[in-house]
């Protein structure tokens, strides 16, 4: 028997939101809405797939391996040079680049508790020690934080606004938190769903870049931009970072789809307004709902709602979840009994109040809440 290393058979594989084909195979349903993984409800935009036609007799050859008119476009938007853009198959693989760069076994990386699931996996898969700091009133606690840094800690993770809760820490916060940190140590902003956020405190996290400030940040084309299933992401960051995670990265790592996709999305201003629009609508109804209901939820900065079930057990959660997986609703359970759900078209939050409405009633019928 091969030996594997116990960092890695003690990961917890990533479990994705439950594709529509699967639930309806499995339980013989039709018309089921997915709401768990913040998936832009319109999808892309009209001038994205007119893009993507316009490259089909291409898909013979390799993309541009570097994606220079992508880049471009990107360091023109950010006011930044090309050379500090690096784009990935998604952000997720901007992660695992700065991860598998930056990091020796045994060096500490400092994240969020309850964040964004990858971190820690794609960590532990390079042998590293996940330090996790819980979160203070459902935001980061960056105080504590940066106490945690050691001479062993390399990278921080801040997922603003923080997947799962949808909160957000604040510029001010960020300048302090930044200037406690010592230089051996990368703070990596993953910023996936910054264009939902409306509040005016939210940072303006390139105004941080200099040649001083050790910080990477990340960007996805999978959520506003609606092109979660053409894989495509990106970074920023200081010249000297960006050119040694090249030296790792794979070749042709953004496909030529992606990258034709993601460079006509980023000046359709009208879909990104509309986005926005629809999420905002669709938000204010949700939460007034669960307001009604008696559900506590936490104010979100995102496409999403996170929210604490009746009792807000594991097993009430759980539960939840199942009874509106039967009626052809998928949203996001996690351990600590929290849902999850993703804003969706207004048809489909509506269905989903309904059919959470029924779900609560057949646990209070059976005496489970």
């Amino acid at each position: 028997m091969i030996k594997i290393s116990p960092d890695i058979s003690q990961i917890k594989a990533y479990v994705p939101g439950k594709p529509i084909e699967e639930l309806e195979r499995e339980l013989g349903l039709s018309g089921s809405i997915k709401l768990a993984s913040n998936e832009n409800p319109i999808g892309p935009s009209r001038s994205a797939l007119v893009a993507i036609r316009k490259q089909l007799k291409q898909i013979g050859r390799y993309p541009n391996g570097e994606g220079h008119q992508l880049k471009e476009a990107l360091s023109d938007k950010w006011k930044v040079r090309p050379e500090q853009v690096l784009l990935g198959n998604g952000s997720n693989e901007i992660i695992e680049l700065l991860v598998r760069t930056f990091l020796l076994p045994g060096d500490e990386v400092v994240m969020a508790a309850p964040s964004f699931s990858l971190y820690e996996l794609i960590v532990q898969s390079a042998h590293g020690k996940v330090i996790r700091i819980p979160l203070c009133d459902d935001k980061h606690d960056l105080k504590n934080m940066a106490q945690a840094v050691t001479e062993k800690t390399r990278l921080i993770f801040i997922c603003n606004p923080n997947n799962p809760t949808g909160t957000i820490v604040h510029h001010e916060a960020v300048k302090t938190f930044l200037s406690a940190l010592p230089k051996h140590v990368l703070v990596v902003f993953d910023e996936a769903y910054a264009e939902y956020a409306t509040d005016p405190a939210y940072p303006m996290s390139t105004t941080l870049l200099n040649d001083d400030a050790c910080i990477m940040i990340l960007r996805t084309f999978s959520k506003i931009y609606g092109l979660a299933g053409l894989r495509i992401g990106y970074g920023i960051g200081h010249p000297e970072l960006i050119d040694s995670m090249n030296r790792v990265r794979q070749p042709f790592n953004t496909n030529l789809l992606a990258q034709a996709a993601a460079l006509a999305a980023l000046s359709d201003e009208q879909h990104f307004a509309r986005s926005r629009r629809i999420n905002q609508d669709g938000k204010a109804y949700l939460t007034g709902q669960f307001e009604n209901m008696g559900i506590a939820y936490i104010p979100s900065q995102t496409n999403f709602i996170y929210f604490k079930t009746p009792e807000n057990t594991p097993e009430i959660g759980e539960k939840i979840q199942q009874i509106l997986l039967e009626q052809g609703v998928i949203i996001r359970h996690f351990p600590s009994g929290a849902l999850r759900v993703t804003v969706g078209l207004q048809k489909e939050n509506r269905r989903f109040i309904r059919s959470l409405k029924k779900a609560l009633s057949s646990l209070n019928q059976g005496g489970l809440i």
